[in-house]
């Protein structure tokens, strides 16, 4: 079963996304340990964003797909349950696009939940000493864009089977960076997490 992991690339002040830096991480121990596994860093555009993915999952065929996101100043790792049919950017891509009221796909329901065991994963997190959380809004930007996205592709064209959205904090070395030192959680760790993530999803897999 193949699986693809996507991050962000940098975005604002930040130079560098660590949703991106774990993916490729995480992708690179899947693949050690026999899996078959791709990252994907995607652009912080939705219109190109979007055509990445199409194109990925259609080239690759992912059982599994999990999109990780960075969300700076949170103190744990946020599953997120629902993705919702709509784009509402407080402020621009990267390519200046700044949709307001405008939904991901119209012809696509009003949300979609994540396909992936959110509640298992974050329990098995907690277990294994990671803070973590479930989270019902992913916002209304990238995030729940690519999201949405993933769960729409598949449930019309049936890959991935499998779709879910993490958000991760700063790593110590950003957080450093930033007035008033906001929470962080180190790079292995989040890796360590979604990896964890994979793993609960994996399970059963036969079934579906």
């Amino acid at each position: 079963m193949r699986i693809l992991l996507t991050g962000f690339g940098p975005f604002g002040e930040e130079d560098v996304n660590p949703s991106s830096t774990v993916a490729i991480e995480a992708s690179r121990r899947l693949r050690e340990a026999g899996y078959e596994a791709k990252a994907l860093e995607l652009p912080v555009s939705y219109r190109r964003a979007g055509q990445m993915i199409e194109n990925a999952v259609a080239e690759y065929k992912p059982w599994l797909a999990i999109a990780l996101g960075l969300y700076g100043g949170v103190t744990h790792v946020r599953v997120e349950r629902v993705a919702l049919n709509i784009m509402d950017f407080s402020t621009s891509d990267v390519d200046g696009a700044q949709p307001v009221d405008e939904p991901v796909d119209p012809e696509g329901p009003p949300a979609y939940f994540s396909s992936i065991p959110t509640r298992r994963v974050v329990e098995r997190l907690r277990a294994e000493g990671i803070p973590a959380a479930l989270s019902y809004s992913a916002g209304t930007y990238l995030c729940n864009y690519v999201m949405y996205k993933l769960l729409r592709l598949s449930d019309v064209r049936g890959a991935p089977v499998r779709a879910g959205f993490i958000h991760l904090p700063y790593t110590p070395e950003l957080a450093s960076r930033k007035k008033g030192l906001p929470p962080s959680l180190p790079l292995e760790l989040q890796v360590k997490a979604v990896l964890i993530a994979v793993e609960e999803s994996l399970k059963n897999a036969g079934k579906h």
